[in-house]
């Protein structure tokens, strides 16, 4: 005798025994209810609290599970209206990795991380304008050094209600990157990344132990949420003597 559909689908559910963590099974079968249309392009899809009680498993589990599409592009979420269905199709396109100094010449070099400043701080206005908001931005300044040689200075600037307990958090040993994907009220969908050549000025000069006017390459990324929303900002600035910057572009499939 057949099972009817009702049965399948009731047969869709983690296995705890399985040593695969739960939200990637979980990322799976939210995966096939997308492409099997069961959760139809612009629908808004079952609340956490629905699908904890589906799934009999936490608001952890079911949020990485949705992030996980959010960060595909299947899903979008707004605020206040719940998440829905943004595409059906598989996602094809190029994820980027950058890699510095102490990655490209491996173990033999010793590079330190300094924080230098971190705190509430007015940005230069067009830091403002690329964050659109008039919330407090909070500033952290930290200066990398290469076998005790200043190498470049890594500058972020983060609207303050984006990350929570900002406060708290040390920025040393994971990179603002990592801290918003774990932490953040809106997670990273898009990055908007540019690389020009300035002259330094002023501390960031001093910081560096070059000469007043002297070029520097700088690296500026815009984090952007799903929809759109800035999350954070930050400016590299480093010497081209000791400063290298990579970047490898993989297809995703």
């Amino acid at each position: 005798m057949m099972q009817n559909e009702t049965d399948v689908l009731q047969i869709k559910t983690v296995d705890r025994y399985n040593q695969e963590k739960l939200y990637i099974q979980l990322t799976r079968i939210f995966l096939e209810e997308i492409t099997a249309s069961r959760w139809g392009l612009g629908q808004k899809i079952p609340t956490e609290e629905d699908l904890c009680r589906k799934y009999a498993v936490s608001k952890i589990t079911v949020r990485q599970a949705i992030n996980n599409l959010v960060s595909d592009g299947y899903l979008m979420k707004f605020q206040g209206k719940g998440t829905f269905v943004t595409s059906v199709l598989p996602v094809v396109g190029l994820s980027m990795r950058t890699r510095f100094t102490e990655e490209m010449f491996g173990e033999e070099v010793k590079v330190e991380k300094e924080i230098l400043f971190k705190g509430i701080q007015a940005p230069p206005e067009d830091v403002r304008a690329y964050l659109k908001t008039e919330d407090s931005i909070y500033f952290v300044l930290c200066k990398r050094t290469v076998n005790g040689e200043p190498a470049y200075l890594d500058e972020s600037f983060i609207p303050y209600h984006m990350l929570p307990g900002i406060e708290q958090i040390d920025f040393t040993h994971d990179s603002l990157y990592y801290i918003l994907q774990e932490k953040g009220l809106k997670k990273i969908f898009k990055v908007i990344q540019t690389i020009e050549v300035l002259q330094a000025w002023g501390e960031s000069a001093r910081y560096l132990d070059i000469t007043q006017g002297v070029p520097v390459l700088a690296v500026h990324r815009l984090l952007l949420s799903s929809d759109n929303t800035p999350v954070g900002y930050t400016r590299f600035l480093g010497r081209s003597d000791r400063y290298k910057f990579q970047t490898e572009f993989e297809r995703i499939r």
